[in-house]
C-alpha cells in the first residue's frame, strides 16, 4: 500500500482514514455504497441482517452510520417509509435476498401508495445464474418482481456504477410525487474492488433532488375565481400537505380565506384540531353540503368515497385540486380548477394572489358548521369522561386524548380497526406530523415500525395505540424497542379478538371463531420479558396514569388496556366494504 495518511484493512481491502487516498489504494462495493449514502446525507438504515448484507451493516456502523436491526423486514420497511414522510429524505430499508426481499415488498408498495420516499436495498443472487435459472442460493429475479410495486427500480452490476445508482434511487424517491424505489445489489457487486481515487470520483452528490414545481399563473387565477364564487366552500387537507412542510403557508391561506377545513387523519395538526375553522367534528355536514371543495395534498380515493355518492350528498360540487402529479386530476370526478405543482409553491401563489380583501364565506355557512360542531362535541363529551370497567373505546381514548392535549409534542402512532377509526375522530392533534397511521392502503401492522422510526428520526416521545389484532402483526418488535431503549409507550387495546372477542364458531365445533384470540392475553408480560415496563390497565383512570408515567420516564412500556370484548364493530367504520352473501345454505 502506498499513499498519504493512515489506512485500515477490512477483508484485505485497504481504506484510507486521513489525508485522502493514495495511488494504488483500493476500496470495494461495501464502502462505495456507504460513501454514496453518506455523501447524500443518509446516515440511518433500517434492516434485518443476513446473507449477503450482514457485513454491509457492520461496515456502516464502523463508518458512523446508525443501523437499526429489526426482527422482520416488513417492519423495517414500514420504519423506512415513515422516516421518509417525516424527513423528506428517502428512508432506507436493507434486506437479504429472495425471502427477505419479498418481506420488504409490502412496505415498499405501502410507501409508493402513500407517496412516502423510501429506498428498499436488497442483496441478490448473481445474474448469470438467475437468468439461466440454475438454482442459486435464494435465486429470484428481484428486479422484475419489484418493478410493478414501486416508482422506480434499478440494479447495479459494477462497482463504478454504485454512485450513480444510489443517486438515481434518491432522486426518483423524492422528486415529483414521492414514492418507493428498489435498488438491487447482487452479492458479487459488494466484493468488487477499484482504486479508491477512482471510486471517490464515481460518487454523485445530488443537487436539488426535489426541485420546486411552480403552478401556472392561469391555474392559480382560475382556482381563486372558483373559490370566490362559492357559497359553501371547504378545504380538505391531506397527508401530502403535511409531507410538504409548508405549514406556515397553509395556515396563512386557510386563515386569510376564512374557509372551513377538514383534515385527513395524517394531516391533523397542520392547524390545531381546536382551531375555529376546523370542520372535523362536522365532517358529514361539510362533505354533503359544500359546493366548492379545494383539495390540498389529498386524493379523491376510497377515503373520500371517490368524490361521489351518499357521502357527498345531493349538492352539486366543484373541485379545486392542488397536486404535484397531473395524472391525479380527474381521477374520479372532473376537477374544474387543477393547480399542478409542489404544494408549498401552489399554496404560496394562491395566498399571494388573494390580495388583502378576500371576501369571507357567507356567515350562514360558517354558523351552520359551528352549530353542528358544538352539538357533536357536546354529545361526545360524556362518553369520553366515563371510567367504565371493562373500558369501552370512548372512555379509553378519552384518557389518551387528554394526554396528547397536555403533551402536544408527542407523536401518536395509531392502527387497528375500531381503535383506528375511533381515535381519528376523538384524539385532537395540535402540531403537524404528530399523527402517523395506516395511510391510504389501510395496511395493518405498521405500528411498531412507525413508532421506532418516529422515535429515532425525531427524538420525541411516542405513543403507539393499536388494537390487539394490529399488534399481532409486529408485536415482536417490542424487543427492538427495548434493545435500543427507545421512548415508546405501546398501548394495546385488548378486546380478545379481531373487531370483538364474542364471535362463535357457527358450526358448533371445538375451534374458536375465526376472529377470536386467546382470552385475557397478557401482552404486558411480553414487554417485561424483554426488560421493558409492562402495565395491566382495566379502567380509563388506570390507563391514563400508566401512559403518563411511561411518557415521563421515557422507558419502553407496554400497557395492556382491557377493552370490553363486546365494544367493537365489524371492520370499524368501513364494514360496508365487506361483501354480503346472498346465498342461503340449508
Amino acid at each position: 500500500m502506498s499513499g498519504k495518511g493512515s489506512s485500515t484493512a477490512i477483508d484485505g481491502i485497504a481504506r484510507e482514514t486521513s489525508d485522502g487516498p493514495g495511488p494504488g489504494t483500493l476500496t470495494d462495493g461495501f464502502h462505495l455504497v456507504i460513501d454514496a449514502l453518506k455523501l447524500n446525507d443518509i446516515n440511518t438504515i433500517y434492516n434485518v441482517p443476513g446473507i449477503p448484507i450482514t457485513d454491509l451493516g457492520r461496515y456502516m456502523q464502523a463508518e458512523g452510520m446508525r443501523v437499526l436491526s429489526f426482527r422482520h423486514e416488513q417492519n423495517a420497511g414500514y420504519a423506512a417509509a415513515i422516516a421518509g414522510f417525516l424527513t423528506k429524505k428517502p428512508g432506507v430499508c436493507m434486506t437479504v435476498s429472495a425471502p427477505g426481499f419479498l418481506n420488504g415488498l409490502t412496505a415498499l408498495a405501502h410507501a409508493t401508495t402513500n407517496c412516502f420516499p423510501m429506498i428498499l436495498i436488497s442483496g441478490s443472487s448473481e445474474r448469470e445464474i438467475v437468468d439461466l435459472q440454475q438454482g442459486d442460493y435464494e435465486e429470484l429475479d428481484q428486479l422484475a418482481i419489484a418493478k410493478p410495486l414501486c416508482k422506480a427500480a434499478f440494479r447495479v452490476l459494477h462497482a463504478e456504477d454504485i454512485g450513480i445508482g444510489i443517486a438515481r434511487a434518491i432522486r426518483a424517491a423524492v422528486s415529483g410525487r414521492p414514492g418507493g424505489v428498489y435498488l438491487d445489489l447482487p452479492a458479487q457487486l459488494l466484493g468488487q474492488t477499484m482504486e479508491m481515487e477512482a471510486g471517490a470520483k464515481s460518487l454523485v452528490k445530488i443537487t436539488d433532488a426535489a426541485p420546486r414545481q411552480l403552478p401556472a399563473p392561469e391555474s392559480v387565477a382560475r382556482a381563486l375565481d372558483v373559490l370566490k364564487c362559492a357559497k359553501r366552500p371547504l378545504i380538505i387537507l391531506g397527508k401530502g400537505a403535511a409531507y410538504a412542510q409548508a405549514d406556515d403557508d397553509i395556515r396563512a391561506l386557510v386563515e386569510k380565506s376564512g374557509i372551513p377545513y377538514l383534515p385527513m387523519s395524517m394531516a391533523k395538526g397542520l392547524l390545531p384540531d381546536t382551531h375555529p375553522l376546523s370542520a372535523g367534528p362536522a365532517r358529514s355536514l361539510v362533505l354533503k353540503e359544500s359546493d366548492v371543495v379545494m383539495l390540498i395534498g389529498a386524493r379523491l380515493n376510497w377515503l373520500l368515497s371517490h368524490g361521489k355518492g351518499k357521502t357527498w350528498g345531493d349538492q352539486p360540487k366543484q373541485f379545486v385540486q392542488i397536486d404535484i402529479e397531473p395524472k391525479e386530476m380527474d381521477s374520479n370526478v372532473g376537477i374544474v380548477a387543477p393547480v399542478v405543482g409542489d404544494i408549498g409553491s401552489c399554496v404560496s401563489a394562491l395566498h399571494e394572489a388573494m390580495g388583502g380583501d378576500w371576501p369571507p364565506p357567507p356567515v350562514g355557512w360558517t354558523d351552520a358548521i359551528n352549530a353542528k360542531k358544538q352539538a357533536n362535541l357536546e354529545k361526545m363529551a360524556p362518553k369520553l369522561r366515563n371510567n367504565n370497567m371493562p373500558m369501552d373505546f370512548h372512555g379509553a381514548l378519552g384518557a389518551l386524548r387528554t394526554i396528547i392535549k397536555e403533551r402536544p409534542d408527542a407523536i401518536l402512532v395509531n392502527e387497528g380497526a375500531n381503535t383506528l377509526d375511533f381515535a381519528r375522530s376523538i384524539i385532537d392533534m395540535y402540531q403537524p406530523r404528530k399523527r402517523l397511521d395506516v395511510g391510504t392502503w389501510g395496511v395493518m401492522g405498521i405500528g411498531m415500525g412507525s413508532a421506532i422510526a418516529a422515535a429515532v428520526e425525531t427524538g420525541k416521545p411516542v405513543l403507539a395505540v393499536g388494537g390487539d389484532s394490529a399488534f399481532g402483526f409486529s408485536g415482536m418488535e417490542i424487543e427492538t424497542i427495548c434493545r435500543y431503549n427507545l421512548p415508546i409507550c405501546v398501548v394495546v387495546f385488548n378486546n380478545n379478538g379481531i373487531y370483538r372477542g364474542t364471535d362463535v364458531n357457527p358450526s358448533g365445533g371445538t375451534d374458536v371463531a375465526t376472529t377470536v384470540f386467546v382470552k385475557d392475553s397478557r401482552y404486558d408480560k411480553m414487554m417485561e420479558a424483554f426488560g421493558g415496563v409492562g402495565v395491566y390497565a382495566t379502567t380509563p383512570d388506570e390507563l391514563g396514569r400508566a401512559v403518563n408515567e411511561a411518557m415521563d420516564s421515557g422507558k419502553p412500556t407496554l400497557v395492556n388496556a382491557v377493552i370490553d370484548e363486546k365494544a367493537g364493530t365489524e371492520s370499524g367504520r368501513i364494514g360496508n366494504l365487506n361483501p354480503q352473501s346472498v346465498v342461503s345454505k340449508k
